[in-house]
């Protein structure tokens, strides 16, 4: 099942890249791999996605004990607490939840020891919502515009959760403008700052999001099915 529903998500992306004018080689799919074990990863590798993300350091340390993501790149995408920063930096590719200068220094503190440079999106809370973390849009463009102070993390580009979509297209104001920010951070620091990677839309909006530029979808329901919380 799962082959057969990446399979499918992959039709959406191309006819929504394709409709939007993008190339849809342009779009990456990221599997939000929470609560799903080694197998079902290896599983999702096996058919094709292009890089897993985890929200869990837990999840992230036992599956890559046992080697689950091997063959992809692995993304951290979850809310980190900075104790458990050691835990991820250099040990991900890509951590996509930069979402407070406090964990920004800490990410660079610990990728100085380690002496490596750890790439990071600036994860933005685009509607505002008291409930999630992130920076403002214009935290983000101060905190980019200062990234030399930060040489060991390599800024990317941005990541947004924006609200729950009620319907079908509800949500493009809120993709919109974060391409509008990754454009005005391009223009202002084109040394310091790359806006390659925007990592947006979900299971619910992904087609909407990829309508507006995001070069990165992340997808868990779809794939795995829907996730049984205890």
């Amino acid at each position: 099942m799962i082959k057969e529903n990446i399979a499918e998500i992959r039709r959406r992306m191309d006819a929504a890249a394709r409709k939007a004018g993008r190339d849809p080689g342009e779009i990456l799919l990221c599997a939000a791999t929470k609560m799903n074990d080694a197998d079902r990863v290896r599983e999702a590798i096996a058919a094709g996605v292009d890089c897993c993300g985890e929200n869990r350091v837990q999840e992230l340390v036992q599956k890559s004990a046992l080697h689950a993501y091997d063959g992809k790149p692995v993304h951290f995408i979850g809310h980190l607490q900075t104790n458990k920063v050691r835990q991820v930096v250099g040990k991900v590719d890509l951590i996509q939840s930069v979402d407070r200068v406090e964990l920004l220094a800490c990410i660079e503190k610990e990728a100085a020891r380690q002496d490596l440079i750890q790439d990071i999106l600036l994860e933005i809370n685009i509607g505002a919502e008291e409930s999630k973390s992130g920076f403002t849009p214009e935290e983000a463009k101060a905190v980019a515009a200062a990234m030399d102070r930060y040489p060991h993390c390599r800024l990317r580009g941005l990541m947004a959760i924006p609200p729950i979509s009620e319907k079908s297209g509800s949500n493009c104001r809120f993709f919109e403008e974060i391409q509008r920010i990754a454009v005005d951070i391009t223009t202002k620091n084109p040394h310091n700052s790359s806006m390659e990677v925007l990592s947006m839309g979900m299971t619910d909006d992904f087609e909407d999001a990829i309508a507006c530029g995001s070069t990165m979808i992340r997808v868990g329901t779809a794939i795995f099915g829907a996730r049984h919380y205890q």
